[in-house]
């Protein structure tokens, strides 16, 4: 049934997150795969994914046939949602990118991925006015031990203490853009097309300095490859992907969201042991396992949920695993 605020159905919204989080999972691959052609660091793969994926969205928006605008908001409210938003993203992105260059691409997606629904179900409890249920307390636990197993599980060689952190701090940026887009969703009020694009612009000024001191134009003797790859990663898990995020996550559940959004960790995995060589460890396998299996508690709960209110969907401003007060 369609989002009352948005008009979009929550159905289509749910298939917009599933190619976001399937593509999404290409992103650290081909990050990896940028570190082996040239000397390009975090900040500045960061900083021309924002910016080429920012002219392919203004290009997409021209070429888009003109509708009737949408009602705005204040224009002090639109700013605050662009910039807490493309903040969020800034610190998501770059610091997921330095944590694959720290600790490799499956560890760093899984980590980031891993703890993302365990923030997002907290933030949601003080932001979204939501308590923990039993398939709450369930998803944490289950995430907790995953991360607990992924990180003591290895040696360090495998699995690095920084690489982990920079993950971490990766899944709050993560969590943070989530409950935003959400709670910005829920009354209307925030356009997909307009948040995607100003965000973009916030985040790519923001990682503008900071390119600029690590060296914004690499060293590589495989240029045509290296545009290739950038071209790849601003297109497809960028624009793309980052439309149909913004899109489905205003009007589907927060937790919702970050449960669709373990197929990035999966499709990362399978390409980090198809295409560039990495063993998945005992202590990582099973890590994994812990944190894909600790969405079972919010699904079952969705399910419950759907049952017992099959005329309404259940209330929109809960989350699977969470109960509103």
């Amino acid at each position: 049934m369609p989002n009352d605020a948005s008009g979009l159905p929550v159905g289509r919204g749910l298939l917009y997150l599933i190619v976001a989080g399937s593509t999404w999972g290409t992103a650290g691959a081909v990050a990896s795969l940028v570190y082996r052609a040239s000397d390009m660091g975090a900040l500045g793969l960061s900083f021309w994914r924002c910016a080429l994926g920012l002219l392919l969205l203004l290009a997409g928006r021209g070429l888009r046939p003109r509708t009737r605008p949408a009602a705005a908001g204040p224009l002090s409210r639109r700013v605050l949602r662009a910039v807490a938003t493309g903040l969020g993203l800034a610190v998501f992105q770059t610091a997921y990118f330095a944590a694959v260059a720290a600790t490799g691409l499956a560890v760093a997606t899984v980590v980031t991925l891993g703890a993302g629904p365990v923030l997002i179900a907290l933030g949601a409890r003080l932001l979204l006015g939501e308590r923990l249920g039993a398939g709450g307390v369930l998803s944490v636990a289950g995430a907790l031990a995953g991360l607990a197993v992924l990180t003591l599980g290895d040696s360090a060689a495998t699995v690095r203490p920084a690489g982990v952190l920079l993950a971490l701090l990766s899944a709050a940026g993560y969590g943070a853009m989530t409950l935003l887009t959400r709670w910005w969703g829920r009354d209307g009020g925030a356009d997909a097309s307009d948040t995607t694009v100003w965000s973009f612009a916030v985040t790519t000024l923001c990682l503008l300095p900071f390119a600029l001191h690590e060296g914004l134009l690499p060293h590589t003797a495989h240029p045509a490859r290296l545009l290739w790859l950038l071209c790849y990663i601003a297109a497809v898990p960028t624009a793309l992907a980052y439309a149909l995020y913004f899109a489905g996550a205003a009007v589907v559940r927060s937790a919702t969201v970050s449960m669709i959004m373990l197929l990035e960790p999966v499709t990362a995995a399978v390409l980090a042991v198809l295409l560039l060589g990495e063993r998945l460890t005992l202590g990582t396998a099973v890590g994994t396992l812990l944190m894909l299996t600790a969405v079972a508690g919010p699904a079952v709960s969705e399910a419950t949920l759907r049952r017992a209110h099959p005329a309404t969907g259940a209330d929109e401003g809960s989350l699977p695993g969470l109960t509103a007060r």
